[in-house]
């Protein structure tokens, strides 16, 4: 494989029922970082069908240009035709790295693509460099310049891994949604519009949808929530979770909770907060009852402003907050919700 053939940091826009997902417009901002390193443009690969009208948003939040791949074989989500779309793109194109976000889509799409044009994957995805591998010098083997550094949560996030692909081309990683920022909107951009069409002939892997079932959440996505009120291990069981609703109801949040919370079956995965949760950053997070792991950390520390209330004055979420108070959290938090209740009943 002759590495110096590739070029470019490509970004799968995905998108669903002709919306760009969040993620992707993340990816692009994360890949303008990464192109300037490398001193190379930003490319956002758009596949679906009659989703041209979706070229300029990608011009706005970082693409350089837009390869567009439009096909009625592209209209909902199919493992096998999307595979040959991307994975046709790659070896068209030659990117050497290639973002994918770590959704329900990112986790079954990129590592067959990652399979079917011979390299490796990261997946999930918390941090993305360019920088040396091996990452400091050893004796009797090369250090690589200028590789995607991956870094992810491991070992069911009681370690960090950083992760390279120095041999093979393109460099690929699934990213997590919430872990990267969008760049500020660009009214204006535009970008350098590539139709390809890599040709489509359906076959035995092609499934049949029959029908396509919206379900339906009363479960907000604590990704959007600009106040959370998260609970840990230290509220005592999912009976005093009402506590924490009430502040919440107070201030206009929602609640989250900690891996250990879900670990015991007293809320869903969806409302968990970590590494091996969802990355958040609201512009109030409050912890409650949480004793502040790495791993929990991981997922909340860029919020703007972290209030932490624990009963254990040493505990490590006190290390990363801008406010916090020791003491039993059953007294402090309805007394906080009450006084906020007040203060907005004076205001209106």
């Amino acid at each position: 494989m002759n590495l110096s053939e590739y070029k470019g940091v490509y970004v799968y826009a995905q998108q669903v029922d002709n919306k760009i997902d969040g993620v992707a417009l993340e990816l692009l901002g994360k890949a303008r970082d990464l192109a300037k390193d490398l001193d190379t443009d930003v490319t956002a690969v758009l596949i679906g069908s009659d989703v041209k009208g979706l070229v300029k948003k990608l011009a706005q939040y970082g693409a350089d240009k837009v390869i567009l791949v439009d096909d009625p074989a592209l209209k909902e989500y199919r493992t096998e035709p999307y595979t040959h779309a991307l994975s046709s793109v790659i070896e068209a194109f030659k990117p050497e790295i290639v973002l994918v976000g770590a959704t329900a889509i990112g986790r079954d799409l990129g590592p067959l693509v990652s399979a079917r044009v011979q390299t490796g994957l990261t997946a999930d995805c918390t941090q993305l460099d360019i920088g040396d591998f091996p990452l400091t010098p050893q004796a009797g083997r090369e250090q690589k310049p200028n590789q995607l550094l991956m870094t992810r949560p491991a070992f069911g996030g009681n370690t960090i891994a950083t992760i390279a692909c120095p041999d093979n081309r393109p460099q690929m990683a699934t990213v997590r949604p919430g872990v990267m920022q969008k760049i500020e909107k660009r009214v204006d951009a535009e970008a350098e519009l590539i139709v390809f069409d890599p040709g489509f002939t359906p076959n035995d892997k092609y499934v049949e949808i029959l029908d396509v079932v919206k379900s339906l959440s009363n479960t907000v996505d604590i990704m959007d929530a600009n106040i959370l009120v998260s609970g840990g291990r230290g509220i005592g069981g999912p009976e005093n979770f009402y506590i924490l609703e009430e502040l919440a109801k107070a201030i206009g949040g929602e609640v989250s909770c900690s891996r250990a919370v879900v670990d015991a079956g007293w809320k869903p995965k969806d409302l968990q907060v970590g590494q091996t949760g969802k990355t958040v950053r609201p512009n109030v997070y409050f912890a409650v009852g949480i004793s502040g792991a790495i791993q929990h950390v991981a997922g909340m520390e860029e919020s703007d402003i972290i209030f932490a209330i624990n009963k254990d004055e040493s505990a490590p979420i006190f290390d990363v907050a801008d406010y916090g108070i020791v003491g039993d959290y059953k007294q402090i938090v309805p007394a906080l919700a009450k006084s906020l209740e007040n203060l907005a009943a004076v205001e209106a």
